[in-house]
């Protein structure tokens, strides 16, 4: 005979012998910056579902996933866009994070856009999970909606400027007179019992000064003349644009996945090693890469 009872705590929700609630958080890979005249890279997308607290691109929270016991469920977590060196090629984009498994709707966020470059056909930020930021003269890449925001243009006129990556939190900034754009915010959230700040968008490069990666782990470009600057590994952030062809571009920040459910319901039955702690009466399991969690 099926039963149920209420969980105390924030994310605990309602269990029973039929299914049990899991907030999460999935954040995509996020983007590298081109080189070469090039915009900051994208941030991946930022999907929350946890306490009320927005997604990415100004969404709201999602609903919590309602699991099956004895089920597997699959966890992908998106590496970041490896850095490039070269006008020609734009910066990689971050990869995709994942939820998945029977009896639900796969969770997908997106992986960051990258930063765009001067060669012809490249100099628009490309689209993710939030966008690239764009060449001088040229826009910056669109966001998804409820996951991140555009990249930033690019300025025409000396000093030539480039637009920051698009951050979770908001979009990246225009290139201006003095220098490339900043990337884009990223977005807090308090799913691990404490305030962190994932998900911002790297910096654009100028021939003026150097530019700042979003806040939550988005890299900042380098001086005119060097490379850029890395994202922080599973942040999601966008990594920074470099201004020449022959320095490297920051790359992209590998993504991030946690699950939070009641202690009461936790099965302790997990592949991939994620790290496993608690708040409250909830049990928080952190992915830094790929697993799984049979419920």
């Amino acid at each position: 005979m099926a039963f149920g009872y209420q969980i105390l705590g924030f994310g605990a929700g309602s269990a029973s012998a039929a299914t049990l609630d899991v907030n999460y958080l999935v954040i995509a890979g996020g983007a590298s910056g081109g080189a070469g005249n090039a915009g900051g890279g994208g941030a991946g997308g930022y999907r929350n579902s946890f306490n009320s607290e927005t997604s990415g691109g100004g969404g709201s929270a999602e609903t919590n996933l309602t699991l099956t016991p004895s089920t597997e469920y699959t966890i992908t977590v998106g590496g970041g866009g490896a850095s490039t060196t070269g006008a020609a090629i734009p910066g990689n984009d971050g990869n995709n994070s994942v939820i998945s498994g029977s009896g639900i709707t796969t969770i997908t966020s997106i992986g960051g856009g990258g930063g765009a470059v001067a060669s012809t056909g490249n100099k628009v930020g490309r689209n993710g999970g939030s966008g690239g930021g764009g060449h001088y003269s040229t826009t910056g890449g669109n966001g998804t909606a409820n996951q991140g925001f555009d990249g930033g243009d690019g300025r025409s006129g000396s000093p030539y400027s480039n637009g920051g990556g698009g951050g979770a939190g908001a979009v990246g900034a225009d290139g201006d007179s003095s220098n490339g754009g900043d990337g884009g915010n990223g977005v807090a959230s308090t799913i691990t019992g404490s305030s962190v700040t994932r998900a911002g968008g790297g910096g654009g490069s100028s021939y003026g000064s150097a530019s700042s990666g979003g806040s939550g782990g988005g890299a900042h470009s380098s001086d005119r003349f060097g490379d850029a600057g890395d994202a922080t590994v599973n942040t999601g952030g966008g990594g920074g644009g470099a201004n020449t062809a022959a320095n490297n571009s920051g790359s992209g920040g590998s993504g991030l996945v946690i699950l939070r459910m009641a202690t009461a319901v936790y099965s302790g039955t997990t592949s991939g090693s994620p790290s496993v702690s608690t708040s409250g009466t909830d049990t928080i399991l952190t992915f830094t890469g790929s697993g799984s969690y049979t419920t």
